[in-house]
C-alpha cells in the first residue's frame, strides 16, 4: 500500500482537519457516481478505494497514537510528547546546529528510530544527502511502520537516484568543469576587450 498521507496529498505533521478536508475533496472528485456510463468507471472505482483505505489507515494510527500533536506539529507513534520535542522545533526554525549538538550529545545506547530520522533531517537540510539517506533508511529499519520515516527515505531516495548529491566531506563552495568554463570564457571577453585573446579559438 502507498504512503497513505501521499494517497490524500498532505504531510504526516497535517492537522485532523486537514486530513478530513483533503479525504472530502478527493471523496468528491472520484465519487463512482460522477463515472457513471463513463469508460473510466472502473478507475474512479480503484481510486475511490484507495483513499478509502488511505483515510482508514491514518485515522486508525492517529487513534493509536492517542491523537495527539506535539507543539511541533510531528506525531509521536508510541503516544504522548516525543522526547526530541525541543530538536525537531530547532530543525523547524533552521537552527540546524543547535539541533545537531543536541542529538550528537544523545550517547550511541540511547539512540532510537526517531533519533536516526531527527540526525537524516538534520543532514538533509545541510545537503549531505548520502548520510541522510543512511540515517534515515536505519530509522525505517527500527520502526517499519512509521510513515513519516519512509516518506523522508523515500524523497532522498529519489534525490540520490539524479546523482550529484554532496556527502559530508565535500566541499561546499567547490567550482565543477561548468564553472571554469564560464570562467575561462569571461576571461576571454575581458582580453578581447584589452586588446588580447586568451582563447585562440573564440
Amino acid at each position: 500500500m502507498r504512503d497513505p498521507y501521499e494517497v490524500l496529498g498532505v504531510a504526516p505533521t497535517a492537522t485532523d482537519d486537514e486530513v478530513k478536508t483533503a479525504y472530502r475533496n478527493l471523496a468528491r472528485k472520484y465519487h463512482p457516481d460522477n463515472y457513471t456510463d463513463n469508460p473510466l468507471s472502473d478507475l474512479a472505482q480503484e481510486k475511490m478505494q484507495e483513499i478509502n483505505e488511505a483515510y482508514d489507515t491514518i485515522v486508525r494510527l492517529r487513534k493509536q497514537s492517542g491523537g495527539a500533536q506535539n507543539p511541533t506539529g510531528y506525531r509521536n507513534p508510541t503516544g504522548g510528547p516525543s522526547k526530541y520535542a525541543d530538536i525537531r522545533r530547532m530543525i523547524e526554525q533552521n537552527r540546524i546546529m543547535d539541533a545537531e549538538m543536541l542529538l550528537d550529545g544523545v550517547p550511541s545506547h540511547a539512540r532510537d528510530a526517531e533519533w536516526f530520522f531527527l540526525k537524516g533531517s538534520v543532514l538533509y537540510k545541510k545537503g549531505w544527502l548520502e548520510e541522510s539517506f543512511q540515517n534515515f533508511g536505519t530509522a525505517c529499519r527500527m520502526d517499519p511502520n512509521n510513515f513519516e520515516y519512509r516518506q523522508a527515505y523515500n524523497r532522498v531516495a529519489a534525490s540520490r537516484q539524479t546523482g550529484g548529491y554532496r556527502t559530508a566531506g565535500q566541499n561546499t563552495q567547490e567550482c565543477n568543469s561548468c564553472d571554469m568554463c564560464q570562467t575561462l570564457i569571461c576571461a576571454d571577453c575581458c582580453c578581447e576587450c584589452m586588446g588580447g585573446d586568451l582563447i585562440a579559438c573564440c
